[in-house]
């Protein structure tokens, strides 16, 4: 069961876009949001410190891109990056860091942190992520690898607090508040959708509502494209998707279930097991 925390949020320069230092209560460490301009000019004492950073970035066509990187004194790595984007040496361009940094972190614990954060980042897949390697055989007790698994917990916690869902799969279940104000996960329904296509056969898909919006489940069929209800930006968002042989093979956030269905399908419903649609089942829980 999961319960609620405290995070201090402090705008070093009174602006939100920058310089902000976010700490969870009862937590020795702390995260540092910084944009990339003003990095050169920061003389604060925690950024020179061991620690894991993110950087985000936005490709050309739209894509958000992460680099996730270690080092014993961040702040020199950041510049490092600085000058290696100025030798085009690097091809990327962050425009925003965020760092963690914590009370003992050594070269093999920001070790070990970079290489889950690039694992869960990667299989999250809501960003593309530019590190290309990380070190794979950190030897550690057992009581430190719990430890950082806690660090790893809190900075999933304060990264999205920050913005950046770039550790939270698409597919997180709600949580509902309950009269204790703990917080337990909502029951799950998970919902159908179908429709016969003329000339290809039955087209069927499974997705679920979680606290950003509605998410098509991997493994859905995907109608062809020639579909005149759908619109042009849900074509763009297929061109975008990994389908192979019309299966889906990630899971797919939308901001609704209708664009949801559009994607799959075009105009229809979602129903659950029962075959209740929905809106139906929404109308019965605002009741």
């Amino acid at each position: 069961m999961a319960y609620g925390k405290s995070i201090e949020l402090f705008l070093v320069n009174g602006t939100a876009d920058s310089l902000t230092i976010a700490e969870l209560s009862n937590w020795n460490g702390k995260a540092i949001k910084i944009p990339r301009i003003e990095v050169s000019s920061c003389y604060r004492e925690d950024i020179a410190q061991a620690g894991v950073y993110f950087l985000f970035c936005k490709e050309d066509d739209g894509t958000d891109s992460v680099y996730i990187g270690e080092a014993e004194n961040v702040k020199e790595r950041l510049l490092q990056h600085l000058r290696d984007y100025q030798a085009e040496k690097e091809k990327y361009y962050w425009t925003t860091a965020v760092i963690f940094i914590g009370r003992d972190l050594n070269k093999a614990l920001i070790r070990y942190l970079e290489n889950r954060f690039v694992d869960i980042a990667r299989q999250c897949k809501r960003y593309l992520v530019l590190t290309k390697n990380t070190y794979r055989n950190t030897v550690m007790k057992e009581s430190q690898i719990a430890v950082m698994e806690e660090f790893i917990d809190n900075v999933r916690i304060l990264i999205s607090v920050l913005g950046y869902k770039v550790l939270e799969p698409v597919n997180k279940p709600a949580t509902i508040e309950e009269n204790d104000g703990n917080e337990i996960e909502k029951e799950e329904i998970k919902l159908h959708l179908e429709r016969t296509v003329k000339g290809i056969g039955k087209i069927e898909a499974d997705g679920i509502r979680t606290s950003e919006g509605f998410v098509v489940l991997n493994g859905s069929h995907i109608a062809p494209e020639d579909d005149e209800t759908i619109s042009a930006g849900i074509k763009e968002k297929r061109n975008k998707a990994n389908i192979v042989e019309g299966i889906l093979q990630e899971d797919v956030l939308f901001s609704s279930p209708s664009g949801a269905a559009m994607f799959v399908v075009g105009l229809t419903s979602w129903k659950n097991a029962d075959g209740i649609t929905l809106k139906d089942i929404e109308s019965d829980e605002t009741k």
